[in-house]
């Protein structure tokens, strides 16, 4: 299957139509905040609905109509020549944008069918990984690592150093990473990756002894989700390790405070416009609000927790809080399971020597999950 994101001209048309959809997006919160201020309302009163009327509700509409016809002419003057490029290896910076942009608004455009909306895809040496596809150099140690929000499979190299590269020395296994759109759904990527994972172990080229995943951030979250909603009888049978680094189970202390920011914006009629900015957000960012707090603890599964500590306290990395990345009081990990990693900020977690040292120590104990609460 051809990525469509992979190809210059696809960029630009998912560029250029979000644009568009952002254009007619900002006059539609102008055109309310303009009629709310026009109308006789007290402070706290309630917003009138509908579009303005007369000559200032018309040059509203022309100006959304006129930037969709522009938009929709653009798109097909692109499309016939999509094709003629073909594939493309992505550069980093060009990852790193498409990456970011799925996490803000992915969710929108997959729904819109965005060129730029990310697929999800399992890949090794930054090349996506085909179905029953030859890999010489396979072990039937699999190692899976999953990127976090805004991130991608590139974001794993940091300074130099990428945990799964130096756990595939250190293990003799063979390390896969997880791009996926972050902007949608935690639930929704799960259950992606649950059926992906069953359909690797089902073509792998040589049989599967055990499966690890590696998680940083939303990607625990991903993991975990995964876990639940996978086949007691597929894949699930082989997962050994799970590891969670940053991740927030308990929720993000910053989207709860976006959240409020969303709440107070629409209390009056005059700002309410605003609040559908702040709502942009994407369903993924709203996820982390709280975390899977419910979430039961898969049996039979090693399950680990690493936290970062920018100071001495609960704090945390700058992002998620201690208490949030170890899960207290909802995933009952035993003591040897859990390391809090100080002086660490968020992404810090991707390349300290502490941590790696951890994963190599953690996913190298073959010993079943008795220690891990059932």
């Amino acid at each position: 299957m051809t990525r469509r994101d992979e190809n210059p001209l696809a960029d630009i048309r998912g560029a250029a139509r979000l644009a568009i959809e952002a254009t007619t997006g900002v006059a539609r919160v102008v055109e309310h905040m303009h009629r709310n201020i026009r109308s006789p309302l007290s402070l706290l009163g309630t917003p009138p609905e509908g579009p303005m009327g007369g000559i200032t509700g018309l040059v509203y509409t022309s100006i959304r109509s006129i930037t969709r016809l522009v938009g929709g002419s653009i798109d097909l003057a692109l499309a016939p020549f999509v094709p003629l490029l073909g594939e493309r290896l992505p550069s980093a910076d060009r990852d790193a944008v498409v990456a970011v942009l799925n996490g803000v608004v992915g969710d929108h455009l997959a729904a819109t069918r965005n060129p730029l909306a990310l697929p999800m895809q399992l890949r090794r040496g930054g090349k996506r990984i085909v179905s029953r596809q030859p890999l010489p150099d396979a072990t039937g140690k699999i190692v899976l690592l999953v990127h976090g929000l805004c991130m991608s499979d590139r974001g794993w190299r940091r300074h130099g150093h990428d945990h799964g590269e130096a756990l595939e020395a250190a293990l003799g296994g063979t390390a896969l990473y997880l791009l996926y759109n972050s902007g949608r759904r935690i639930a929704e990527n799960g259950r992606e990756l649950a059926d992906r994972l069953e359909r690797l172990v089902g073509g792998w080229p040589v049989p599967v002894e055990s499966i690890s995943i590696v998680g940083h951030s939303m990607g625990g979250l991903v993991a975990r989700s995964a876990c639940h909603q996978a086949a007691k009888d597929g894949w699930i049978r082989h997962l050994r390790h799970l590891v969670c680094l940053g991740t927030p189970h308990l929720g993000a202390p910053l989207e709860r405070a976006g959240g409020f920011v969303d709440r107070a914006l629409d209390l009056t009629p005059y700002t309410a416009p605003l609040a559908a900015l702040g709502r942009m957000r994407s369903a993924g960012i709203n996820d982390l609000r709280h975390g899977l707090p419910d979430l039961p603890v898969l049996e039979g599964v090693n399950l680990y927790v690493v936290a970062g500590a920018t100071g001495k306290g609960e704090r945390g990395d700058g992002l998620v809080p201690v208490a949030s990345a170890l899960g207290r009081g909802v995933l009952d990990v035993p003591e040897s399971h859990r390391l809090v990693v100080r002086g660490a900020g968020h992404m810090d977690l991707l390349d300290r020597r502490e941590v790696a040292d951890k994963l190599t120590e953690w996913l190298a104990d073959r010993s079943p999950a008795a220690e891990s609460p059932r």
